[in-house]
């Protein structure tokens, strides 16, 4: 495997990780994402993510797409907490199409006020749809139950708070943070690195910002909503985790193994084989630069919740039943999980970026050595600590 990475004269890092398949993936990723937002404007990098693809100074958003899906590649972009990313899977070949186009409308985007407020109306629609789907949106309440607002309002932010943006107002606002500066660019493929790092040199010249980085207030809450016309309660319980940068991480990531990833996992056997109270039991951890999460959620009945929240937190204290065979077997899952998932190259591409924008993007590559470094004791302890203090949400049959 070779890997590079580069810091351009213009503030930007390239981080490179070479392949010899004819393809290549590569993201573009600002520095900036929801949970630097008051809640005013709460939802405004995930609005912004939307209006690039809108139009440029040269391009409609016809042309936007036209120019990599006729070439057979992929164009899309994700807002999340801490980061707003840019991406493209090409043929090597047309590398620099692709970053023409992210190049574009990252730089020139014009806001064409029929577009945005069209667009406007569009981020709207998908604030709702993810409001009706009961198991996309427990998430945003348990969120909510973990963390003050503004950080717990959701990456989406509301009907509310988007329909209430001006043009003249996002425009310049994406001038403050959409600077280059800081910009992490992740390549993984067959390319010619100084090429384009080059290009990149070229195009982008960074200006200095300032980001406001909001407190982010911790606290501890459960929550129940009812909702007519649904016949499936949703169910999750969470806890503050360790941010990735410690090793109570990696014991974290062994716990879950464990406990609720896959189908041979303990809850999953407890829940689902054994008492037939869900179809899916699931754990998640959850984590960027700024905050760290873990849940487990379960889709049930109504009547079930109480006994559903019972064997999570049983389940967490049993792992004081936990053996070194069992450590070992959560260990190779992981280790095997991240070998598979390393085959698709827009998935390494975004690892790599998370990694560089929390700490380095070399440490994507020890994560087999920090998983095996896991003790037996810490992934006990914390288990225990997640038991002190949890939130919970559910939504159920009204």
């Amino acid at each position: 495997m070779e890997f590079k990475r580069k810091k351009l004269r213009n503030g930007m890092c390239v981080i490179y990780e070479r392949r010899e398949l004819p393809l290549v993936a590569l993201s573009i990723t600002n520095p900036f994402g929801a949970v630097y937002e008051d809640s005013e404007v709460k939802g405004i990098a995930h609005f912004i993510e939307h209006l690039v693809f809108t139009g440029t100074k040269t391009r409609t958003h016809e042309d936007i797409s036209r120019e990599i899906e006729k070439k057979g590649g992929i164009l899309n972009a994700f807002t999340a907490q801490d980061v707003t990313s840019f991406w493209f899977k090409l043929p090597s070949e047309h590398v620099f199409s692709g970053l023409d186009i992210i190049t574009d409308i990252i730089n020139n985007p014009v806001f064409a006020k029929e577009k945005f407020e069209k667009e406007k109306k569009v981020v709207i629609e998908e604030i709702k749809m993810y409001h009706d789907m009961p198991q996309k949106h427990v998430f945003d309440l348990l969120e909510a139950n973990l963390y003050k607002k503004p950080f717990g309002e959701g990456i989406a932010g509301s009907a509310k708070t988007v329909g209430a943006l001006k043009r003249d107002f996002v425009m310049d606002y994406f001038k403050r943070v959409y600077t280059g500066k800081g910009y992490i660019v992740t390549i993984v493929g067959n390319v010619d690195f100084e090429k384009v790092c080059s290009y990149l040199e070229e195009k982008f010249k960074p200006i200095d910002r300032v980001l406001k980085l909001p407190n982010i207030e911790k606290w501890n809450k459960h929550s129940v909503e009812k909702r007519p016309g649904i016949d499936q309660a949703q169910f999750v319980l969470g806890f503050h985790a360790p941010m990735f940068i410690d090793k109570e991480y990696y014991d974290l990531a062994v716990l879950d193994a464990y406990l609720a990833k896959g189908m041979s996992s303990k809850l999953f056997l407890e829940i689902r084989e054994k008492r037939g109270l869900a179809y899916t039991v699931k754990g998640s951890l959850a984590t960027e630069k700024n905050y760290s999460y873990y849940s487990i959620y379960v889709g049930t009945t109504k009547e079930a919740v109480p006994e559903v929240k019972e064997l999570i937190l049983q389940g967490f204290r049993d792992v004081e039943k936990m053996t070194e065979e069992d450590l070992q077997e959560a260990k190779e899952m992981l280790v095997g999980l991240r070998k598979i998932s390393s085959e698709e190259s827009s998935d390494v591409m975004n690892e790599l970026m998370y990694y560089e924008i929390i700490s380095k993007a070399e440490d994507y590559y020890e994560y087999e050595k920090k998983i095996r470094e896991v003790s037996l004791a810490g992934v006990k302890k914390i288990a225990l600590n997640g038991l002190k203090n949890y939130s919970t949400a559910a939504i159920v049959p009204k």
